[in-house]
C-alpha cells in the first residue's frame, strides 16, 4: 500500500508517524512545498524574538528522523489531481501515485485588493522566508503598520514588539481578536495593548499603500487608512487572515466548500482520499455543521484519525467526536482563552450566558450554556484551571442544579466540573 501525504506541517508529520506504526510495511511519501525541514508556523514569532534560530521551528529535530521510520521526504508543491488515475501532478512536472492520499496541505496568507499590497515592504508573516525579510526590516525604531489584529495578528504583534519597533495596528473589526473574542473581552485586550506602548486603531481599514517619494515624503512607504488618516512607516505586515490551499483540487469530485469537506473518518467524498488540519472542514462538536478549525491540536487529532483509517482501509472505524473551537493567545503577556460555541445561543433555543467583569484587574470570564449544557467559554487572565472548562464543553457535560449556580458564581466553574464530569473516589476500607 502506497501512502501520499500533501504538506509537511503538523498534520502531515503526525499522520505519517501514525502511518508507520499502523502500517510497518507500507509505503510512505511525505511532501513539502517549502525549501525547509518539516517545521511549525506557530514558532516564527520566537523566531522574530530571537529566542530561537531556524532549526527551533522544526517539528522534529533529530538527524535522520525521517529515514529511519522509512517516510520519504519529496519537495513539491501539488498542481493537479487525477482521481482515476490515483495520482498527483506536482510543480515540476512529474506525477506520484497513491493508494490513499492524506491532503494536509494547510492554508496561505491572504493578501487584501489593496493598491500597493505587493510591494517589497509590504510582507506576510506565515513562511521561514517571511520571517527573514522581516527581520532584515523590522529593525529597532522601525515605524511599522500591522493589518490585521485578528488571533495570527496578535502573535505577530508581540513579536513585533520585542523587536522595538514603533507598532500600529489596524483592524476593521470594532475590536481585538473579533472571531474569538466577545466585544468587552476585546475591548480589554485593546486597552491592555495600548498601555503597553502600541497604537491599535479598530473599525478602520488599510485603503491604499504608496511609495513615499510618490506620496511626497521621506519614508519608503506612506499608508492611507479609511479614516483619512495616512501613517509614514518603513514596513507594513499584513496579517489579514488565512484560506485553505485547495487549487489543485479544482475540477475533480473532492468536494470543497471553505476547506475540503470530510466526515467524521476524515474521509472526503472521494473514497481513499482524506483529509486533515487547516485545509480540513469537518464537522462541529455540538451542531454538525462543518467548520475549518485551524489550530495545531486539532490538526493532529484529526491527522491521527485520518490515518488510522487510511491504514485499515474500509474497515477503519476511527472517529473524530466532533471539532471544537480551541483558542488560547497570550498578547503582550496578557493570557486570553475561548472554547467552543463562545458567542452563546439564542434565548429560544435554551440559550443563556453570564459575563464576569474586572477592568481593573484585566480579568474576564463569559459562560454560555444552551439548556443545562455549557457550550462556549471566554477567559482573560484566567489561566489555572482553564481547562475545567475545556472539559465541561468538549464532554458536553449535564450540569443539572450547577448551572444556575455558575451564572450566580461563574468562577465556581472547577467545581462545577468535578462534581459533574468526576466519579467519585472510592472510600478507603
Amino acid at each position: 500500500m502506497r501512502h501520499l501525504i500533501l504538506g509537511n506541517g503538523p498534520a502531515g508529520v503526525v499522520a505519517a508517524e501514525t502511518l508507520r506504526r499502523a502500517a510497518p510495511q507500507d509505503d510512505i511519501v511525505l511532501a513539502g512545498s517549502e525549501d525547509a525541514p518539516p517545521y511549525s508556523r506557530m514558532a516564527i514569532p520566537y523566531l522574530l524574538e530571537g529566542n530561537i534560530d531556524e532549526s527551533g521551528t522544526w517539528l522534529r529535530k533529530a538527524p535522520g528522523h525521517f529515514d529511519r521510520l522509512r517516510i520519504r521526504e519529496l519537495r513539491g508543491r501539488a498542481v493537479a489531481l487525477d482521481t482515476d488515475k490515483r495520482r498527483v501532478l506536482f510543480d515540476d512536472g512529474h506525477f506520484e501515485p497513491y493508494d490513499r492520499l492524506l491532503i494536509a496541505t494547510g492554508s496561505h496568507p491572504l493578501r487584501p485588493p489593496i493598491a500597493g499590497v505587493d510591494l517589497a515592504e509590504v510582507q506576510t508573516c506565515w513562511t521561514l522566508a517571511d520571517a527573514r525579510a522581516i527581520a532584515a526590516q523590522a529593525k529597532p525604531g522601525a515605524r511599522v503598520l500591522q493589518l490585521g489584529a485578528g488571533f495570527i495578528g496578535c502573535i505577530i504583534m508581540e513579536a513585533l514588539a520585542r523587536r522595538g519597533v514603533e507598532l500600529t495596528v489596524v483592524e476593521m473589526g470594532d475590536r481585538m481578536v473579533p472571531r474569538m473574542m466577545t466585544p468587552t473581552a476585546g475591548a480589554m485586550i485593546k486597552r491592555w495593548v495600548e498601555d503597553k506602548g502600541i497604537r491599535v486603531l479598530t473599525s478602520a481599514g488599510v485603503q491604499r499603500i504608496d511609495r513615499g517619494s510618490a506620496a511626497g515624503v521621506a519614508a519608503p512607504l506612506a499608508v492611507s487608512l479609511s479614516t483619512g488618516e495616512r501613517l509614514e512607516c518603513e514596513l507594513v505586515i499584513v496579517a489579514a487572515g488565512v484560506a485553505p490551499n485547495v487549487g489543485f483540487l479544482d475540477g475533480t469530485a473532492v468536494q470543497v466548500a471553505k476547506g475540503v469537506l470530510v466526515d467524521a473518518r476524515m474521509q472526503t467524498s472521494v473514497a481513499g482520499i482524506f483529509a486533515a488540519g487547516d485545509v480540513a472542514e469537518a464537522p462541529d462538536l455540538f451542531t454538525g455543521a462543518h467548520l475549518v478549525a485551524a489550530i495545531q491540536p486539532n490538526a493532529a487529532d484529526q491527522a491521527r484519525i485520518a490515518a488510522l483509517n487510511m491504514a485499515r482501509g474500509e474497515a477503519g472505524a476511527t472517529r473524530l467526536n466532533g471539532v471544537l473551537a480551541i483558542n488560547v493567545l497570550d498578547t503582550l503577556g496578557l493570557i486570553s482563552s475561548s472554547f467552543g460555541q463562545w458567542w452563546g445561543a439564542k434565548a429560544e433555543d435554551g440559550g443563556a450566558g453570564v459575563e464576569l467583569v474586572d477592568d481593573a484587574r484585566y480579568r474576564y470570564l463569559s459562560l454560555q450554556f444552551k439548556d443545562d449544557v455549557l457550550i462556549g467559554a471566554t477567559s482573560i487572565g484566567l489561566t489555572e484551571h482553564v481547562g475545567a472548562l475545556r472539559g465541561l464543553i468538549h464532554g458536553q457535560v449535564r450540569l443539572g442544579a450547577w448551572k444556575a449556580r455558575l451564572l450566580a458564581a461563574p468562577l465556581a466553574f472547577v467545581d462545577a466540573y468535578i462534581a459533574c464530569s468526576q466519579q467519585p473516589m472510592a472510600l478507603a476500607r
